[in-house]
This record gives C-alpha cells, sequence and structure tokens, in this order.
C-alpha cells in the first residue's frame, strides 16, 4: 500500500495526464492531471475502474464529436485498445482545446498513456500562419508538419526503449535458465568459432577453459575430440540436424551432442549433455542379461559336472599311484591335466554367476605392480618380455588389490597366448586427470573385429576349445563393479585400456570410541596399518569431550558404549560411523541414520565404510 501511495503522489506531480490500464483493461493507476483533463467522475479513477466505462462517459458527453451510433463507436475503441499497440495522435477535444496521445504497450500487459494538452503550441502555430506575410506557405507548411513529427518521433523512442528494456530483460532471463541447465548450449559459426555460450562447458567437457567465446572448436576441446565431432558439424552447418555421441578422451565421459542447424546459415547451435551414467547402465544391463542367461545354462551342470570331476580325480589319482608302464602313465596324467582344467571352469563359472563385493583399502600401486612382475615373469617363458612403467604421484589409493591383480593377470595371460611364445607385453600406469588409467598391450596381431565387438561377452573366445571365454567377461565386470571403464583396441597389438576412479587414500585424524580395550585395539590396528592416526576413547563422555578436537576427520564409535549410545555422537559436526554386533534387523539399528559397521569386520569393509563416510 505504501508503494502505491508513492507511485501515487509522484504522478500526481507530473503536469501530463497519465493513465495505466492492466491486460484486462481495468485501471491499474491515475494521475490527478487525468480526472482533471477529462473532468471524470472518482468512480472512473478509481483502480479497478473498466475502460469500456470511461470511453462510454466520454463518448456520451461528446468528447469525441457527434457519433450516429454511440455503441459502435465505443467498440471500436475498446477493440482498438485490445490490441496493445503503441501509438501516437493528436486530436480535437468537444472543447476547441488540442491534446496528444501517446499509448506505449507494457510487457506485462496492458498499456500505458500520456495525455498532453499541446493547445498552446496549436494556437502559436495558427498565428504563424496569420503572420506569414514574409514567410512561405511551404515553410509554415514544413514546420508544422516537422512540429508532428518530433512528438511522434518522442513517442517512437519512449516506445522503442520500452521494447528495448523488455527484450534485454528476456535475453537476461534466457541467459539465467541456460546457465542452470547441466548440459553446455551454445553457437558455433561457420568457422567453428564459438559465438555463443552458457559457460558450462568445463562441467561436460573436463578441462576446456570457461571463456570460449572467439576461440575455435579444436582449441577449446582439443584435436582428437573435435576431429570426432567437425563432420557432424559440417553437416549440421549445411542444413542437416545431427544427434549422436562421442568418447571424451581426456575424461572417459561418454557426451551425446545435438547439432541444429541455425536458419539464418551462419553456423549451428550445439547441445551437449553427459549421459556416462545412461551409457554405463544401459551397458551393464545388456552385460548382466548375457550373464544371467550364461548362469542359467550353466548353474544346474555346474552341480552334477563337478561332481563328475571329483570321481574322475580320484580315479585318476588311485592310476596314477599304480606302476603302469610309461604309455598308459601319459594317458593318466594327461587325464588328470584335463581333469584339473574343467576345475578351473568350474572356478570360472562360479565367479560368473556368484556375487560380487567390491572391496577398496589403501593399496600403494608400485608396490602391487612389483609382486605382478615377480607373480607373472615365470609363466611368461623366455622368449617373452614383460615391462612394467608407472607415471604416477606418490601416496597410496583406494583400491580392490584381489580384484585388480587378478584383472591385470587374466589381461597378461591373454596378451601371453596371443603371443604365442614369442614378442613383448608392456604395462602402463599413469594419472589421467581423475582416472587412475592402466594399460596393457602387446606385440602380437591383435583382436580380430569380431573380438573387438564381443570380447567381453561371457564364453566368447577366439581360442578354440583352449580358452573357457571367461576372462575378459570377469575382468570387465570387475572394472564395472569399481566404476571403471574398459576399452579393447588394436595399436600394433592388442590393447586394453581399463580406467579407474582415483581415489587418494588420504590419512584420517579418527576419534575411536568402543568400550571393550581387546576390540578397540584390534580397530586401532587396523586404522593405523591404513595410514590413518588415531585417538582414543572409553567411553561416550570422554568421546564427547574430545568430538571438538581441531582435525579430528571422523568418529568411529560402537553403538552400545558402558554409559550411553554412540548415536548420540551425531550431534558432533564430525561424519560418524558406528560399529554394532547387533543384525541389520535389530531395532536399535532400525532408527539410525549414518553408516553402520556390522561386527565382526575386516580391514577392507572398514576401509570401505570410512571412503563412504569421507566421500560424501
Amino acid at each position: 500500500m505504501l508503494t502505491e501511495d508513492l507511485t501515487r503522489s509522484g504522478l500526481n506531480l507530473i503536469a501530463q495526464a497519465i493513465s495505466i490500464f492492466d491486460a484486462d483493461l481495468r485501471l491499474a493507476v491515475c494521475n490527478r492531471p487525468y480526472q482533471a483533463m477529462f473532468d471524470l467522475p472518482d468512480a472512473l479513477t478509481e483502480t479497478g475502474a473498466r475502460f469500456e466505462d470511461t470511453i462510454r462517459h466520454l463518448v456520451l458527453r461528446g468528447e469525441y464529436g457527434p457519433q450516429d451510433d454511440p455503441e459502435t463507436a465505443i467498440r471500436e475503441r475498446v477493440a482498438q485498445a485490445r490490441t496493445f499497440q503503441p501509438h501516437y495522435m493528436e486530436r480535437l477535444r468537444a472543447d476547441g482545446r488540442w491534446i496528444s496521445v501517446e499509448g506505449a504497450p507494457l510487457s506485462q500487459g496492458g498499456w500505458i498513456a500520456v495525455y498532453t494538452d499541446i493547445s498552446q503550441i496549436k494556437r502559436q502555430e495558427e498565428l504563424l500562419r496569420a503572420r506569414s506575410e514574409e514567410l512561405s506557405e511551404l515553410v509554415l507548411a514544413h514546420a508544422e508538419r516537422l512540429s508532428e513529427a518530433n512528438r511522434a518521433l518522442a513517442a517512437t523512442n519512449a516506445a522503442l526503449e520500452e521494447a528495448r528494456r523488455i527484450a534485454t530483460e528476456s535475453e537476461s532471463r534466457t541467459r539465467q535458465v541456460t546457465a542452470m541447465v547441466p548440459a553446455h548450449i551454445a553457437h558455433m559459426d561457420r568457422d567453428y568459432c564459438y559465438s555463443f555460450s552458457n559457460n558450462q562447458i568445463s562441467a561436460i567437457f573436463p578441462g576446456a577453459g570457461a571463456s570460449i567465446l572467439g576461440r575455435s572448436g579444436e582449441d577449446v576441446l582439443g584435436a582428437e575430440t573435435f576431429a570426432r565431432i567437425r563432420p557432424h558439424m559440417d553437416r549440421a552447418i549445411s542444413g542437416q540436424p545431427q544427434v549422436f555421441e562421442i568418447s571424451h578422451p581426456p575424461s572417459g565421459r561418454r557426451i551425446r551432442i545435438a547439432l541444429t542447424p541455425d536458419q539464418s546459415g551462419r553456423g549451428a547451435y550445439i547441445l551437449s549433455t553427459d549421459v556416462t551414467a545412461e551409457v554405463q547402465s544401459r551397458e551393464a544391463l545388456a552385460h548382466a542379461a548375457k550373464r544371467a542367461i550364461a548362469a542359467q545354462v550353466t548353474s544346474g551342470m555346474a552341480h552334477d559336472f563337478g561332481n563328475l570331476l571329483t570321481i574322475i580325480l580320484g580315479l585318476q589319482s588311485r592310476l596314477a599311484r599304480a606302476d603302469l608302464a610309461p604309455p598308459q602313465a601319459e594317458d593318466v596324467q594327461a587325464t588328470l591335466a584335463a581333469a584339473k582344467r574343467g576345475v578351473t571352469l568350474l572356478d570360472g563359472i562360479s565367479a560368473l554367476t556368484g556375487a560380487r563385493d567390491h572391496r577398496p583399502q589403501p593399496v600403494d600401486l608400485r608396490e602391487l605392480l612389483g609382486d605382478l612382475a615377480a607373480m607373472t615373469r615365470p609363466t611368461l617363458g623366455p622368449d617373452i618380455r614383460l615391462t612394467i612403467a608407472e607415471d604416477i604421484p606418490e601416496g597410496r589409493l583406494m583400491l580392490d588389490p584381489g580384484a585388480l591383480q587378478d584383472a591385470l593377470l587374466n589381461l597378461i595371460l591373454n596378451a601371453r597366448d596371443a603371443l604365442q611364445g614369442r614378442g613383448e607385453i608392456h604395462v602402463t600406469a599413469r594419472a589421467a586427470g581423475r582416472w587412475l588409467e592402466l594399460c596393457i598391450t602387446d606385440s602380437g596381431p591383435g583382436f580380430s573385429p569380431e573380438a573387438l565387438k564381443r570380447g567381453t561377452e561371457p564364453f566368447f573366445t577366439t581360442k578354440g576349445g583352449q580358452g573357457s571365454g571367461l576372462g575378459l567377461s570377469m575382468v570387465y565386470d570387475q572394472i564395472k563393479l569399481a566404476g571403471g571403464t574398459m576399452r579393447l583396441a588394436n595399436k600394433g597389438g592388442a590393447e586394453v585400456t581399463i580406467r579407474l576412479p582415483w581415489r587418494d587414500a588420504t590419512p584420517l585424524l579418527v576419534l575411536l570410541a568402543e568400550d571393550d580395550p581387546n576390540i578397540r585395539a584390534a580397530t586401532r590396528e587396523m586404522l593405523l596399518a591404513q595410514g590413518h592416526a588415531v585417538i582414543e576413547a572409553e567411553n561416550l563422555a570422554e568421546a564427547k569431550r574430545l568430538a571438538d578436537l581441531p582435525g579430528l576427520s571422523l568418529i568411529l564409535s560402537d553403538l552400545q558404549l558402558g554409559d550411553g549410545s554412540g548415536a548420540e555422537l551425531a550431534d558432533a559436526p564430525l561424519p560418524l560411523v558406528l560399529m554394532t554386533a547387533l543384525p541389520p534387523d535389530a531395532a536399535q539399528r532400525s532408527a539410525l541414520t549414518v553408516p553402520v559397521l556390522t561386527k565382526p569386520f575386516d580391514e577392507a569393509e572398514l576401509a570401505m565404510a570410512l571412503m563412504k563416510v569421507t566421500d560424501d
């Protein structure tokens, strides 16, 4: 109400008559000169008064001169007002006075009208005309038209200024909306330079700078990435809409790009979105479906096959102990080797159909690769050379060492088989942005086209009867479970590239609250083995006193402390992990909102719990 009163007071100080009608043609506000100029009753100057009632009052009073059909005149003026078009006009009123009417639409709907008494100007013009013996009629006519044009120009300028303001506000809103979209929206001209961006490119293409206007796509995205986009951009510039996906080499992300031709022919509009999670889910579902089919086919046979192998191994072992002639002894050894290979195949089937867990823990990758080399070199033979190189920072990483070593061992043995006794195998490890990249290459013949397409499918093999077809499938599953990616390629020989999320095993300062000294000691040893520092508390009261120590990273507490519940430590401004021997369905655990470790737990389970809570 205060704002409305201030607005009216300000408008009343203006000599010109002003009225503002809303989109429903009801009066929003007017000033006193408006009422005085047209001698309007109070009812027609109150907020909400209808424009039609005002026009009817003026028409019937003769404001617009004699009218043969007043109602038709009223309807025409109301219909004209509803078009909300900018206008300027001058008219002679019934009382002999001249007024100019200047109207402009409003962005919210409705319009504002300014009425100016120009009677004095008109009298001066008439006076000039009457005393113009020394002036030609042509000069006077031009002067009069110029005066009218100036007034019309002023009205037009006001309308243009309002239109500019509306356009500016609209552009600002558009930019704000596009900046909030979790995608990169841009325009690229025919020279492949960015002419518009919503400044979200670095969220989609990590490493691209935020300031890209005027820069080329190759400069912003890199030559390798832009080389994948350019053919589609050429087609979009020529008028063909494009939707496609690319892999972003620096980050490993999967990006979906939609290109829409600019109708003016000046380039194309770009919409880029990160669909990595979608693609991974799609691949995981497809792979899971294949694994489910394989499991369904094999699980029924695995039990019976295991029983048969047990019998065969038992009989063959008995025969091996007998004093047989050399040919028969060799047959027995060959049968034993085949049976043991069957056991290996059963283990692979079990791994394929069984549940998997990702168990990360702090790992020294250099040490893991050294152990891998020591383990595999004796199996490669004298004419196969294994080299391992790494370019990674000092420190430990959160990895599942067993799964990673199994995956690398599988890939090295696959490469060995492809080399057929002679060649080279290279393993490289490097930091690649947010990823740990492991690349295994060999100097063999490389993957066949079918292997590149189907290599990760369960039971697919190019080794004929010598392969189970489970190796690459198991590696793929292990890497996906860890949130990574695996890519097969040929570069001279076969190349397998694994990317795993880079997670530093950051040392923490942990407040350990446990009232059992033996459990406290065992848990402390686990934490110290992972490189963490530990402060201990024997009960809840002591833990509460220590919870505000500077530098603390998190609290690890037993749920049932002697003097209270460890859940009370959730009030501290630190992440909390609780430990308990209670089963998961126990009532005391159902209301908890923090991670809970079930006792007993091992070092890997503890490391996983700490990683989850610190990542969050």
